[in-house]
């Protein structure tokens, strides 16, 4: 969703990239750029102005430090001042109370709302919760078989009564039903419609004199842009929100509504749907946030996602099965399976940073990203149509073999005897590997020795910036990893390095200074 603001604000910073000295003129340059890329992104301009107005004294008041550039110094400026208006720390649920906990969903239809209620429902109970979905929605019947549906798939129970149109009725019978099935938490879906009006806020203000929720969150879908901002309003001041949860965070909008919507209410965006699968859900974490935004990545966030998604001891098991012996296809599939876990190849790209990395615009990154899924995609068929032993032992596959397998998998012979020449430059790699680190391990594998990970499991070889050769594919590298990718970190050819990056000797470096100092 921020693709847009990101590539933007990268334009704003590349301003200063040239600049040895942090000065009031170029600042305001830059900030003139960050103004209008906000306005762009469709930030609301009371959020702009109290945004720049903020930037502006702490870059001014800032004292100029000799060990990072202008670009550095006035990206630190812009990240602590988004983390800010974003909330600053993370906002956890209030539902360690009186039990059952409720939380009032609220939002207009269409906002995800239903949807949402069951990733909360689903990830509630991963944390050791036991709640209870509640279906207040009686205008709607398909709401209502929507939320039975969703409540199957996370396995926690639906909480109707056929044909009773009295929602306050239904609310005060649910957590009845919560106390005697001991359910700790009570999720009422209550209903939305395609515009805000009177009888729609009227079931709701019920509902919460007579309850009084631990939680009302307000589901805000981030595409809506501005109008999210006038929808926050109005439910703030009719029935009083206590957090937000963005919907539709992984979309093509400008993105403002976020940095808006949370300053307008005055109130934590507290969770965030991150996709369409039901595990999609996540904290809010401000400064995690604001690192997305600069696309300067989100390390943290995979890091967590890893431990949810992937076995530790399968993890383990297929890193140490790596180290002692020569990679083959079926180690290669086993790990790209448990990173398939984690997302797309383009969400982890991002949560890496990688394209702050190496200077890629979203548009480039999303393109690797496609490019890498299909030849990825393509590998799998290829070593589905292999046998065992192929598998197994790479080395069998000759010419004739090859042949086989490209009849096999319906692609060309070109493109199986190239996966497996990269495949063997990959191989060389991880021998080469082993051989430097003299099997001290991995490092930031869990039980490898290598300490720094926090349990972050192993990439896969080949992985975007992760495993060996780091190649990228679709820019010159093949298959990713497998031996290609930038030729340096100066930049790819035709694309200039990233802005405040500096090579050795470059203009402007530390070794070009010295040069001239004597």
């Amino acid at each position: 969703m921020f693709d847009s603001l990101t590539d933007r604000l990268r334009g704003a910073f590349r301003s200063l990239s040239g600049n040895d000295k942090l000065t009031a003129e170029n600042m305001e340059e830059a900030i003139r750029e960050v103004r209008k890329s906000l306005l762009e992104a469709d930030v609301s301009l009371k959020v702009v102005k109290i945004f720049i107005s903020n930037i502006r004294q702490k870059a001014l008041g800032q004292e100029v430090l000799n060990a990072v550039s202008p670009y550095q110094q006035f990206v630190k400026t812009v990240s602590d001042e988004l983390t800010a208006i974003l909330g600053g720390e993370m906002s956890p649920l209030n539902i360690d109370g009186d039990k059952p906990a409720v939380i009032m969903m609220l939002g207009l239809q269409g906002a995800g709302k239903t949807t949402a209620s069951g990733k909360l429902a689903r990830k509630l109970k991963s944390q050791g919760k036991k709640p209870l979905l509640v279906a207040c929605d009686v205008q709607r019947p398909a709401a209502i078989h929507q939320l039975e549906t969703l409540g199957k798939q996370v396995d926690v129970p639906v909480f109707t009564i056929s044909g009773n149109m009295d929602v306050l009725d239904i609310a005060d019978k649910s957590i009845q039903y919560a106390k005697d099935k001991d359910h700790d938490v009570v999720i009422l879906d209550t209903a939305g419609r395609l515009q805000i009006d009177t009888d729609l806020m009227a079931d709701l203000v019920l509902i919460d004199k007579s309850i009084s929720p631990a939680e009302k969150l307000l589901v805000v879908d981030s595409m809506t842009g501005q109008a999210a901002v006038n929808v926050a309003e109005t439910f703030n001041k009719q029935v009083g929100v206590t957090g937000l949860l963005l919907t539709k965070i992984d979309g093509d909008a400008r993105g403002g509504a976020a940095l808006s919507v949370r300053e307008s209410v005055g109130q934590p965006i507290k969770l965030m749907s991150t996709g369409e699968k039901l595990e999609d859900l996540e904290d809010f974490h401000p400064d995690r946030m604001a690192s997305r935004i600069l696309d300067m990545g989100d390390v943290v966030s995979l890091v967590e996602k890893a431990q949810s998604q992937i076995n530790e001891k399968e993890a383990e098991e297929a890193v140490m099965d790596m180290f002692k012996n020569d990679l083959t296809f079926e180690m290669f599939l086993k790990m790209h399976k448990m990173m398939s876990k984690m997302g797309s190849m383009g969400s982890i790209m991002k949560m890496m940073g990688v394209g702050g990395m190496l200077g890629l615009d979203s548009q480039t990154q999303n393109r690797i990203a496609t490019e890498g899924e299909i030849m990825m995609k393509k590998m799998e068929v290829a070593v589905g149509s292999m046998t065992l032993a192929e598998r197994r032992k790479p080395d069998l596959i000759d010419q004739s073999r090859i042949r086989r397998i490209a009849k096999g998998s319906g692609l060309k012979t070109g493109e199986i005897g190239k996966m497996v020449k990269d495949f063997e430059k990959m191989r060389d790699m991880m021998r080469m590997m082993k051989n430097m680190m003299g099997g001290g391990g991995f490092p930031g594998m869990p039980g490898m020795g290598g300490g720094g990970g926090a349990g972050m499991p192993p990439m896969p070889p080949g992985f975007p910036g992760m495993g060996a050769g780091g190649g990228f594919p679709g820019m010159g590298g093949g298959f990713p990893g497998m031996g290609g990718g930038f030729p340096g970190m100066g930049g790819m050819p035709g694309r200039p390095a990233p802005p405040g990056f500096r090579t050795p000797g470059a203009p402007g470096s530390a070794t070009k200074k010295k040069k001239k100092k004597r």
